[in-house]
């Protein structure tokens, strides 16, 4: 099967594979759409099972950023790449320096940011080889933009209430955080501040004992997280949490993540719907951390980045609410917004330099 062939393939613009018998890098980078500027997205390591599984995750991922940026209104393609190991025993410096060498034979056509299995560090050493990655400056988290990503899903769930319930008050609402990395577990903290009740799963069982330790956290189990009954379940792990197997089982009204690729397929946005259960596209909410790493690129600005994350509620809402009046699942709203400002963006000639060399 070749790349056109590939069932997420969607007219991307440069799809390459690298493969490095010193080091045993093993990677693919994507180019979805350069429209609006260079393709930035993250670096993912993650041991998939086969090659068809990571060239199927990076060409999601990075069509995924293309919507993340035109709806987060930055001057942002998307891309994305993926290295095929381990991330807890592979990542050696020798591996991390190909990567950067792979990703500078792009000439910034695509620029890298943190993703699941890569860590700000892990970017400053691929930094040695190319100037070409972002979110590594000194900002108070370290260059981590994972605490902007929270912030963006904390707002959504907030909008998500409002929309729903008629009232974004925390304190007798119920949510279900599926993984608790990164994102996961700031998102526990900031819900836990506002009073809402959380309860939490992870693969790392250490995870979720700091959890409980630090915020209050109650935990359950991986296979009991989806049936758990809240008001709001949050995916913040991997993709695919959503599907034909998951979807029955789910007991909250709103599902609002910061999960990636969260719905296995198109079918699983109709499947929402139909139980009436109100889905947050994850390419909009979860655009706290591409919004983070604009900002350390083009110049910090804390009042900017934070206005630029409160715009997702009001994009949240726009979304929900043409959905209430076309009665289309909120996914094909998102997207059909996303393409609006893409070809909005065209016409009016505002687009950014296609490289950024």
């Amino acid at each position: 099967m070749s790349v056109f062939d590939a069932p997420a393939f969607d007219q991307h613009e440069e799809v390459s594979f690298a493969r490095d018998a010193d080091s045993g890098l093993r990677a693919i980078i994507a180019v979805h759409d350069r429209s609006l500027g260079p393709a930035v997205g993250g670096c993912r390591v993650f041991p998939y099972s086969n090659d068809a599984q990571a060239l199927d995750d990076v060409l999601r991922l990075s069509r995924g950023m293309t919507y993340k940026s035109a709806l987060a209104g930055l001057p942002l393609g998307g891309g994305k790449s993926v290295i095929i190991a381990d991330p807890r025993c592979d990542k050696t410096p020798a591996l991390l320096a190909a990567m950067g060498r792979f990703i500078d034979r792009f000439g910034g056509r695509y620029v890298a940011a943190e993703d699941s299995g890569t860590s700000v560090e892990d970017l400053r050493q691929m930094a040695r080889e190319t100037r070409h990655v972002s979110g590594i400056d000194g900002t108070e988290h370290g260059g981590d933009p994972s605490p902007s990503t929270a912030r963006g899903v904390f707002i959504a769930i907030r909008t998500a209430l409002r929309h729903r319930l008629g009232s974004d008050a925390l304190g007798s609402v119920r949510v279900a955080v599926q993984g608790l990395g990164h994102v996961g577990y700031r998102l526990a903290a900031l819900l836990r501040a506002e009073g809402a009740e959380v309860v939490a799963a992870d693969v790392d069982l250490r995870r979720c004992q700091r959890a409980e330790a630090e915020l209050g956290v109650r935990p359950l189990s991986i296979d009991d997280i989806v049936a758990a009954d809240v008001d709001v379940f949050a995916p913040c792990a991997l993709g695919d949490s959503l599907n034909a197997a998951s979807i029955p089982r789910l007991r909250a009204g709103i599902v609002a993540g910061a999960a990636n690729n969260q719905l296995h397929e198109e079918a699983d946005a109709a499947r929402l719907a139909d139980r009436g259960i109100l889905y947050c596209p994850d390419f909009l909410i979860n655009a706290g951390g591409i919004i983070d790493v604009h900002f350390q690129r083009s110049g910090w600005s804390r009042s900017g980045l934070e206005r630029s994350i409160a715009a997702i509620g009001e994009r949240l809402e726009e979304v929900l609410r043409r959905a209430d009046e076309s009665r289309r699942p909120t996914s094909a709203i998102a997207e059909d917004l996303a393409r609006e400002m893409l070809e909005s963006a065209r016409r009016a000639g505002e687009t950014a330099p296609r490289c950024v060399a």
